[in-house]
């Protein structure tokens, strides 16, 4: 039986139906990843003739978890590169034949990829099309009022989230391909413990900003994950999404707050457009941080170009500005 794990973000009439075969019951702890690949249908995807499953990742984040997770037995790529707002994306002729032509389908879910909700429905009657955000409790779920009852896709900046998608990836893996579950598994758990020293390494440097000076104002609403996370007020111009535009009420009242908070940076993206932040600068006035990775990851040869630099570089950057270090 061919196994498909896609859920919709809750209650979005629009979203994906939920068509998985089978509900993964996944686990914290890294040697319990071996619970998750046990059994796999015989209609599931089998490695392709070159020996490696043929994956396609939509973000740069989920595609290099899924490399980290596969090792030497699949072929990740990423739909999106750097630089490129997912919430915006629609794929061109050329991504929808990639999209066929994949054994194994990762999306982050929550809407995020918004506008491939429809690309996703169809691809689950042929193929497994796993959303890493399916396993992750709705209780730790971010959400709002103006929101139409839809969550913050943007989980990946809080590592302990992100640490359940991966468990996710590895149980995907071991139904796609049953023949290397124990390297999926041994992989999978090698990458948890490195999440966990990435967690505790956000701890420690956020330790460095004075309790006061934990205001992160960014370009939109992206780093909510990380403000529960690891203690920080976060406020972002525009909405979850780059398509709702920054109105004049909430640019002035981001301003005030920066003039009575006496807030020392700001700071843009690298996906989003940098005009309603670079306006708020000026009439605060205020500093620009460092550019942080919001919706992508960087450069595929620089420090934000793997998930775990990029956490750490945005950490970095976001303690230097704050805490006062100069580069």
């Amino acid at each position: 039986m061919k196994i498909r794990i896609v859920r919709a973000a809750p209650p979005k009439p629009s979203g994906p139906t939920v068509v998985s075969g089978r509900r993964f019951l996944l686990v914290w702890v890294g040697l319990a990843l071996s619970s998750l690949c046990l059994g796999c249908g015989p209609g599931t995807p089998s490695p392709s003739a070159g020996g490696k499953l043929q994956v396609l990742a939509t973000t740069g984040m989920i595609a290099d978890t899924a490399r980290q997770i596969a090792g030497e037995h699949a072929y990740v790529a990423a739909l999106m590169g750097p630089g490129v707002d997912p919430h915006l994306y629609q794929p061109s002729t050329r991504d929808q034949r990639r999209l066929r032509e994949a054994q194994l389908v990762f999306y982050n879910g929550l809407h995020l990829e918004g506008k491939m909700v429809e690309v996703f429905e169809s691809l689950a009657k042929e193929k497994s099309v796993v959303a890493v955000s399916a396993d992750i409790p709705e209780e730790r779920l971010l959400s709002w009022a103006d929101a139409a009852g839809m969550h913050d896709p943007h989980i990946w900046f809080d590592v302990a989230l992100w640490k359940t998608a991966a468990e996710t990836i590895v149980a995907a893996f071991c139904e796609a391909d049953p023949q290397h579950s124990a390297d999926y598994r041994a992989n999978g758990a090698k990458y948890l413990i490195e999440l966990e020293k990435l967690d505790q390494y956000c701890r420690q440097r956020v330790e460095e900003i004075a309790p006061d000076r934990r205001v992160l104002i960014t370009s939109h609403d992206a780093f909510h994950y990380l403000g529960r996370a690891y203690g920080f007020e976060v406020v972002g111009i525009q909405g979850i999404s780059t398509e709702t535009e920054a109105g004049l009420r909430r640019l002035t009242d981001t301003v005030d707050l920066i003039r009575a908070r006496r807030i020392t940076a700001i700071f843009p993206e690298s996906s989003v457009s940098r005009a309603a932040i670079e306006r708020v600068a000026v009439d605060a006035p205020v500093k620009l941080g460092s550019e942080l990775f919001s919706d992508a990851l960087g450069a595929a040869d620089g420090p934000a170009g793997t998930y775990v630099g990029m956490i750490r570089t945005n950490i970095d950057s976001i303690v230097e500005a704050l805490s006062g270090e100069s580069k």
